[in-house]
């Protein structure tokens, strides 16, 4: 029987909302305070719009403070849900007040797409758009990427922030709590933002010769959305605005920064180094890669698509490169890139559709699943070849020795198949509207596994069903569908329970 959920269980899920609330409209202090010293009082006003409603629903949620702050799998995971839902409309706010979108529905998508850190865009003009409102942009896709719920637990520590930590498809556990573990992502952070951003600005400003303050705008930027391997960028073009290959190889640093599972971080930093090479996952990905790249080159080069043999190479390593870590920077057109076809098309779709490690800033399925996977299946293999009675366990290596168990598996395979039926639910509504199976397939992928690389269907004109099946795909491929279904489940016990 469903119980129905009462007002002390509404209470706990507000309380930890209106912390989480709190938070963010701390991090909207930083694109007001940049409005203000820019003197761009239109974007000023509607932050500051924004600021004021987090603030009002952080307030007002901590008031609900319950007797009991222990929070539950069910509360938690509801939280998450609740979060990513709520958080990208304010958010959205600015977006639609600067007089790029076409509708209300075109700034939550934008919106929705920075949180997800998943970077297609419906904006007009954004070539044009105002330096705070470009600033928020990356910004969240910062939160996004590190996880809003990551900055509320290095704040607000206390219980139940293990299920918040789960709910926001983290898989690892690190160190000794959540809390500490969630101040060492944050460290990592800070660490990369100042190398990175200092070497980009450093390129900007001798290399390609923009003024201070411009490179120093174009390294904040490219480092918050590469870190969060989200790919939105200041100019429309791209990364290919910049058209040097220094610059790419300084940003495609914070996107290996990105893609490496925190995990893998504390390792190389703490030790033992030999689990950066001994895991499964790292080998995974290494050979992913490996694999999707001889794909796509192969592919472009029996197209003759470029006629050097340096454009073919750095072209198809780096949007391949992009793919496979789920940034979503290109430096060709969206045009460009839908004409490359057969072997081209399909290694870009397959590393998208794998992604890139676990509780990383990365979306897609996740190397340790596919590993996992594949291990899964060559033990399917083994069992059927020999004997009956023959006993076959096996082992993987992910910062030790773990056994592959039946729960495992299923897990796994579990999330792989929702993620296959997300991928096919958005290419499905995409050929409803005409548009070709590949180019739907890629562009659903792109979406669900929050890449951002499009081949021309998003654009400001595309059809508003396929607008919010994209939205519902980047917010639940995000999650990893644990806290979507859990919400849905409060949800249906809050209206048929008893």
């Amino acid at each position: 029987m469903l119980i129905r959920p009462v007002g002390e269980d509404f209470r706990v899920i507000g309380f930890y909302l209106g912390r989480i609330f709190l938070v963010v409209a701390a991090a909207g202090l930083l694109p007001l305070a940049w409005a203000a010293a820019a003197g761009e009082w239109h974007p000023f006003g509607s932050f500051l719009v924004m600021v004021g409603l987090f603030s009002l629903l952080g307030v007002g949620g901590v008031k609900l403070a319950p007797e009991d702050h222990q929070l539950d799998w069910s509360h938690g995971m509801v939280v998450v849900a609740l979060t990513w839902l709520i958080v990208p409309v304010i958010a959205a706010v600015p977006l639609l007040a600067s007089g790029h979108f076409g509708s209300p529905l075109d700034a939550l998508f934008d919106s929705v797409s920075g949180l997800t850190t998943t970077g297609l865009s419906v904006m007009s003009d954004l070539d044009h758009l105002a330096s705070s409102l470009n600033f928020w942009r990356h910004l969240l896709q910062f939160l996004g990427g590190l996880g809003i719920i990551i900055a509320a637990l290095t704040v607000f520590a206390g219980a139940g922030g293990i299920t918040l930590y789960f709910g926001e498809g983290r898989g690892e556990r690190f160190l000794p709590s959540v809390t500490s573990t969630a101040r060492f992502i944050w460290r990592v952070a800070v660490l990369h933002l100042f190398v990175v951003v200092g070497a980009l600005t450093l390129v900007g400003w001798i290399v390609l010769g923009f003024d201070l303050d411009r490179a120093a705008f174009h390294g904040i930027t490219m480092f918050l959305a590469g870190f969060s391997t989200g790919g939105f960028a200041p100019q429309s073009t791209s990364i290919g605005y910049y058209h040097s290959a220094v610059f790419e190889a300084v940003a495609a640093v914070s996107m290996v920064a990105g893609v490496m599972s925190f995990g893998l971080h504390h390792s190389l930093w703490r030790g033992p180094r030999r689990d950066a090479l001994a895991n499964l996952e790292t080998r995974t990905i290494l050979s992913t890669f490996g694999l999707t790249l001889l794909l796509t080159i192969l592919g472009l080069a029996a197209t003759a698509t470029f006629t050097s043999v340096s454009g073919l190479t750095r072209q198809g390593f780096f949007q391949l490169f992009s793919a496979h870590t789920t940034t979503g920077w290109s430096t060709i057109s969206p045009t460009e890139l839908s004409n490359w076809g057969g072997l081209a098309f399909a290694g870009m779709a397959i590393a998208m559709a794998l992604g890139g490690m676990g509780s990383s800033t990365a979306g897609g399925v996740k190397s340790l699943r596919v590993g996992l996977t594949l291990k899964a299946v060559v033990n399917q293999v083994r069992q059927a070849i020999l004997p009956e009675r023959a006993v076959v366990g096996i082992s993987y290596y992910q910062s030790g020795v773990r056994h592959l168990t039946h729960d495992v598996v299923v897990a796994v395979m579990t999330i792989s198949l929702l993620y296959v039926a997300l991928y096919l639910l958005g290419a499905g509504v995409g050929m409803a509207y005409g548009i070709p199976l590949e180019l739907a397939l890629f562009e659903s992928v792109s979406a669900s596994a929050t890449i951002g690389l499009s081949v021309g269907v998003t654009d400001p004109s595309m059809p508003v069903m396929l607008q919010i099946v994209y939205m519902l795909q980047m917010w639940a491929g995000r999650l990893e569908f644990l806290a979507l279904f859990s919400l849905l489940g409060f949800l249906y016990s809050w209206v048929r329970g008893k």
